[in-house]
């Protein structure tokens, strides 16, 4: 069976952790993209359509035509399902939207005010399949922040055109354009701008390993949301729950790429074979097993741990993007996990959910970046900035304080700046 069983110190011996670092070679493809796309814009991007999509491109936006008909073309109940996820994802992100708030006392005010960016642009990967999930994903939040310019790049399939449903969801959100750009040249075009692509203030939106190389190069030009790498799930189960759910959700993950990481948190062996045998099962009728196979065999695992105690110690520091809980009591060991991207609780509440119809958002941060990262959410496209005023009579009564922090700073200046504003210490003139 491919996935091991085994404790957490094995685990951790047979997958020691690995960086951007080591990706020099094509850190080398990646660095040279970026430079032939700043100097020579349009004709770099359609040249590597032909190179990496074996596809012949005459324009690089999507029409406005292409856009509406995509839309007509996708069948009534798929877009029933993508208009309902828009409105879930929207109404979600909402919540989180960042308010101005003040706080004043006598003489004086302080507070913050958000402000959103401008520009945009969002990665949406493509070619041989299609993601409207991601579209939704990168987009709402972008125009729930306020964000007047969104822009997004996917690859074309060898035909020159970009799926349907991918444009649809496009069309649904109104994204402000769309062009058929893909991998490191397109994130170049996002954050230096073409003579079709403008440039924008962030780039978003998951991608492959070249994507991901290409937005740590642009950091600083522009902003991004995070460095995105292989799809992740564990799932910490009781010997109460269902091995066929936990096959399923393990299988769901590693279908996405051979270094996608599955693993089950466990402290019951008997689950652990039971769950060997559904994925076996499940495996077998899976269109996409050769690649969840290699995923479950290279990256996956089933950490056996004495009690459920000794579980919340691995879940944190592990960090995964997708955390599920199958356990008989799963609110009430919410408060153990500090690190995961998204939390599901319970049996019936899939990863699958959080992927695409629940409202929260999918772009989340793995690696164990859950360490310090947080999903993509409305915060991610504002800016904030912090409002201060004093009144002359404010500013007395504060000065003395300042000046003496700003002595113990050594910093004479900062003092004086404040303390010539007391009545009667304005400088004179030399004159």
């Amino acid at each position: 069976m491919p996935l091991p069983v085994c404790s957490y110190e094995q685990y951790k011996s047979n997958h020691p952790a690995t960086t951007l670092h080591d990706y020099p070679h094509e850190r080398e493809k990646v660095l040279n993209i970026i430079e032939d796309v700043r100097n020579n814009g349009d004709s770099a991007l359609i040249k590597y359509a032909r190179e990496f999509d074996q596809a012949e491109l005459q324009h690089l936006q999507v029409s406005d035509d292409d856009l509406a008909a995509a839309a007509q073309s996708v069948e009534p109940a798929l877009m029933k399902a993508i208009r309902g996820a828009k409105d879930n994802i929207e109404s979600f992100h909402r919540r989180q939207a960042e308010v101005n708030w003040w706080e004043n006392g006598p003489g004086w005010v302080a507070g913050q005010r958000s402000v959103p960016l401008q520009k945009v642009g969002a990665y949406i990967p493509g070619g041989t399949a299609a993601y409207p999930s991601s579209v939704l994903m990168t987009v709402i939040p972008a125009l729930v922040a306020g964000v007047r310019e969104i822009y997004l790049c996917t690859p074309p399939g060898s035909d020159g055109a970009v799926n349907p449903l991918t444009l649809a969801a496009a069309y649904e959100t109104g994204a402000t354009a769309v062009y058929k750009a893909g991998g490191a040249q397109a994130v170049a075009a996002m954050a230096y701008g073409t003579e079709t692509i403008p440039a924008v203030q962030k780039i978003v939106g998951p991608g492959n390993i070249y994507v991901t190389l290409a937005k740590k190069e642009v950091f600083g030009q522009v902003g991004i949301d995070m460095l995105a790498g292989p799809s992740e799930i564990v799932i910490v189960a009781d010997q109460g729950a269902n091995p066929a759910y936990i096959a399923a959700d393990l299988l769901s993950q590693a279908e996405h790429d051979p270094l996608s990481r599955s693993i089950l948190i466990t402290p019951s062996e008997a689950l652990s074979s039971l769950v060997l045998e559904q994925i076996a099962n499940q495996l077998e009728t899976l269109p996409r097993k050769e690649i969840a196979v290699r995923s479950l065999t290279r990256q996956g695992a089933i950490i056996l741990v004495p009690d459920l105690n000794g579980a919340w110690p691995v879940v944190n520091e592990l960090a995964p993007e997708h955390l599920e809980l199958h356990l008989e009591d799963a609110w009430g060991h919410l408060n153990r996990i500090t690190s995961a991207g998204a939390i599901f609780l319970g049996p019936y509440t899939p990863e699958s959910l959080g992927d695409y119809w629940a409202g929260s958002n999918h772009v989340l941060p793995t690696g164990a970046a859950a360490r310090y990262a947080s999903a993509l959410g409305v915060a991610d496209f504002l800016k904030r900035s912090h409002v201060i005023w004093y009144s002359s009579a404010a500013l007395q009564q504060s000065a003395p304080h300042i000046a003496a922090l700003a002595r113990a700073e050594g910093l004479e200046a900062h003092a004086r700046a404040v303390l010539m504003r007391r009545h009667g210490d304005e400088p004179k003139s030399s004159n």
